[in-house]
């Protein structure tokens, strides 16, 4: 019986799992519905949520000839100085100060930078000695010889004559007695040289008198005052090199760059990358500034000579400078299909900074009662650019984006002239978001 009882023992091993109950069931299907609704009202609050947008206000309706002149062209470029120039040096020298930093602001004849000049210095003591000896030299051709040289001469004429008298008087004694046959030939050879030589010396002394008296030859004066110009010269040239150890501002304007500094060798001749300084600052008139602009070919019959325009910067474009163009290129960029022409800023202020990006609206310039007489008194309501996209405009209306199809008759100075589908004064989106839909409700932030 025992043996039988252990057979009938269960196996607990393959016994089944519990059903679930109802409630549980309940519950979990609860779970999963309000999941599903949260995310559903998440996703709808998103997608009706309201746009952050930036409205401008459109102007009310003008007339052509109030709307401004028209822009036929609009190209955009680069701030240059009209004249910009690197400093340089005429000599050879080492750097001992210089006075300007970068962005200072200097006059014409202002000294910008020194060089040492001991060896300019020396050359000019010796130029001006040379000059100095040489005319003292002319001072003296120029006053002749001098009252007691002159006395000199003529006592020295006279006692040559002295001489020779006495030398005539032997010789005629001389003469008597050698024919007598007192004396023999060579004593009258002897008396006879004497005589001659003392004829000579007189001669010789009588010259030498007349020289005094007249003073130096006309070409000897003449070839002293050549070597006195030429002296002088020298002496010009080295005191010009003295100056130029010292460097000025050659206008006045704004340092751009500063390339030297104290103890560096600067050359006015062949410039190596480490070797001495070719220039020493830039500098430009900030107060004559240019737009360098690269007009396309296809553009370029649009412009005329002295077109006038108006300049904006990327920097400050809320700030605007009437320019007119004053240099076209004689010859165009074949690689770039372009002619390059650059715009006078007329009324440039400390705003404006070379290389800065710059943009250049040229309008017609024609008389404004021309203008209006051909547009006959037709309206316009003026819009910024970057309102009308594709033909239309977003209009702000109770808290709600509404698309509307307008017709542009093209832009002016002041935007962009629109000629139906609004009436002035309504609130308009600047640049909609991309995908922003008809009826989308938005949110205006500040007003442009």
């Amino acid at each position: 019986m025992q043996t039988e009882l252990k057979s009938l023992r269960i196996d607990r091993s393959n016994r089944p799992a519990p059903a679930s109950t109802p409630i549980v069931r309940y519950a979990i299907i609860a779970v999963v519905c309000l999941v599903i609704l949260v995310g559903a009202f998440v996703g709808y609050q998103k997608a009706t949520a309201a746009i952050p947008v930036r409205v401008v206000q459109a102007q009310s309706a003008t007339n052509a000839s109030a709307a401004g002149d028209p822009v036929i062209l609009t190209v955009t470029g680069y701030i240059v100085a009209a004249h910009k120039i690197e400093v340089a040096s005429k000599v050879v020298g080492r750097v001992a100060w210089i006075g300007v930093e970068k962005g200072d602001k200097v006059k014409a004849g202002q000294v910008l930078v020194r060089l040492e000049n001991d060896e300019y210095r020396a050359q000019l003591l010796q130029q001006q000695g040379q000059l100095a000896s040489l005319e003292a030299k002319l001072q003296e051709l120029q006053n002749g010889s001098r009252p007691e040289e002159i006395a000199k001469a003529r006592a020295d004429v006279a006692e040559a004559r002295a001489d020779l008298e006495n030398a005539k008087v032997s010789l005629a004694r001389t003469e008597q007695l050698f024919k007598e046959g007192v004396l023999a030939k060579q004593s009258l050879d002897d008396a006879q040289a004497k005589y001659d030589g003392s004829l000579a010396r007189v001669a010789s002394l009588q010259r030498s008198l007349d020289l005094s008296v007249l003073g130096p030859r006309k070409e000897e004066i003449e070839q002293v005052r050549g070597q006195i110009a030429q002296a002088r010269g020298a002496f010009d040239y080295a005191q010009t090199q003295l100056d130029n150890t010292i460097i000025r501002a050659p206008v006045t304007g704004t340092i751009l760059d500063r390339n030297v500094e104290k103890g560096e060798f600067v050359t006015n001749g062949f410039v190596g990358d480490k070797g001495a300084k070719g220039y020493l600052v830039t500098m430009a008139d900030l107060n004559d500034l240019k737009v360098e602009l690269d007009v396309s070919q296809n553009d370029f019959p649009k412009l005329g000579p002295r077109q006038k325009g108006t300049v904006t910067t990327d920097a400050y474009p809320d700030r605007k400078y009437q320019g007119i163009i004053d240099e076209v290129s004689p010859e165009a960029d074949r690689a770039k299909a372009t002619v390059q022409v650059k715009v006078k800023i007329l009324n440039p202020d400390s705003y404006l900074r070379p290389d800065m990006n710059a943009t250049v609206a040229f309008y017609n310039d024609l008389p404004r009662q021309a203008q209006a007489d051909a547009s006959g008194s037709k309206q316009f309501v003026i819009v910024p650019e970057g309102v009308v996209q594709n033909g239309s405009v977003f209009v702000v209306l109770n808290g709600r984006a509404r698309k509307r199809a307008v017709t542009t008759a093209g832009t002016s100075e002041k935007g962009v002239l629109v000629e139906s589908g609004l009436i002035g004064g309504e609130e308009l989106i600047v640049s909609p978001p991309a995908g922003l839909k008809d009826g989308q409700r938005v949110q205006p932030g500040n007003k442009a």
